[in-house]
């Protein structure tokens, strides 16, 4: 068995994704910070302002929510939750908060928060270590993984095998390696033949840009939508449309098992608004887009909107309803991380998520 976690060594997750949002967001955190704080947001005060003041905020109970990089798309139903006065009206005074330098499954685990933004592959990262953290994945934010790897349209890579004798943007860490290996040898190509080199930038499309590399892994509603709004020709395939085991949950919403034992009906009734908030990114995803614009406002409103266009597809997609998670999904992945040696120990490849706060 590898001694080798998931996510060890190289860049981390969080700065791989934070560095996704930031050519847009600009890292302003202390902006995005005073805009998400409960209640404080311009949209908050205009959205549903009603419903929100129906309540005083003494007699609401408090959660802190912490994001898992710089707020963006897949956020906005949270934000629509909060604008809008849903989480009042199930009686919670909900605090988004940026996530520290360890990242948020480290707070939510420490209980510093009671509830934030995951993935079941870095939870992998904890379930299998020696001391696994205390949290379990509580709704699916999207239903299907929409990362792959994205190039520029003049090179021609349309498929995994013509990677080969191409560079590839790497942040060095073995559960991305070996994906990347996996989808190239599964089309019959020869992963020794593509080069990696460091993943180092802030912005995909510039990076294609400027060739400092030539393939990238980026998430479909976001790095490609992006390309679109700046002109840029690229091509892209996805990692499900290879091999569904990577079909796995990114993001997710977990809750710390202790908070949600001893405060079941506030989970159930966060999960309620959250899952009305991304309902409304359904059905109005340019509405949707003007309330995550208006929470932070450093973000590209084009990209916002475009990318929120793509997502309203996503949230839900093929469930039965959002939130939902397939356990057979979830079971698939985690045997694949077995049988790779890419946790440090055996996984139970049914436990890590609880779909009983969920409601219907």
């Amino acid at each position: 068995m590898a001694s080798n976690s998931v996510l060890s060594g190289g860049v981390s997750r969080r700065s791989f994704l934070r560095g996704s949002v930031a050519a847009s967001a600009a890292l302003a955190l202390a902006g995005c910070g005073q805009a998400s704080q409960s209640g404080s947001s311009d949209a908050a005060a205009s959205s549903d302002s009603s419903s929100a003041s129906s309540s005083s905020s003494s007699d609401l109970a408090k959660i802190s929510f912490v994001l898992d990089y710089t707020p963006n798309t897949n956020h906005t139903g949270i934000y629509v939750a909060q604008a809008k006065g849903y989480f009042a009206d199930e009686g919670l005074d909900v605090e988004i908060v940026q996530p520290p330098e360890d990242g948020a499954d480290a707070l939510i685990g420490a209980g510093g928060a009671q509830m934030g933004v995951s993935y079941q592959d870095v939870m992998a990262n904890s379930f299998s270590s020696d001391q696994p953290m205390p949290y379990t994945a509580v709704a699916a934010i999207i239903q299907h993984n929409t990362s792959g790897i994205m190039s520029r349209a003049a090179d021609g890579i349309t498929r995994p095998k013509l990677m080969e004798d191409h560079t590839y943007a790497t942040w060095d860490q073995p559960v991305e390696q070996a994906t990347i290996k996996d989808v190239v040898e599964a089309d019959g190509g020869d992963y020794s033949k593509i080069s990696l080199v460091p993943y180092n930038v802030d912005d995909e499309v510039s990076g294609l840009k400027a060739n400092m590399f030539d393939t990238v892994w980026v998430y479909e509603g976001w790095a490609v939508q992006n390309a679109k709004v700046q002109n840029y020709d690229v091509n892209y395939f996805s990692f499900i449309s290879i091999d569904d085991v990577f079909d796995y949950y990114t993001p997710v919403i977990a809750a710390n098992d202790d908070f949600a034992k001893e405060n079941p009906d506030q989970v159930k009734a966060f999960l309620r608004a959250v899952k009305k908030g991304y309902e409304f990114c359904v059905e109005n995803p340019s509405d949707a887009a003007d309330i995550l614009c208006d929470a932070v406002p450093e973000l590209d409103s084009d990209l916002v909107h475009a990318s929120q266009d793509y997502l309203k597809d996503q949230y839900i997609a093929d469930a039965s309803a959002w939130g939902v998670i397939d356990g057979s999904r979830w079971a698939k992945f985690y045997q694949w991380l077995n049988d790779q040696g890419l946790v440090q120990n055996q996984l139970d490849v049914n436990k890590g998520y609880d779909l009983s706060y969920l409601e219907a």
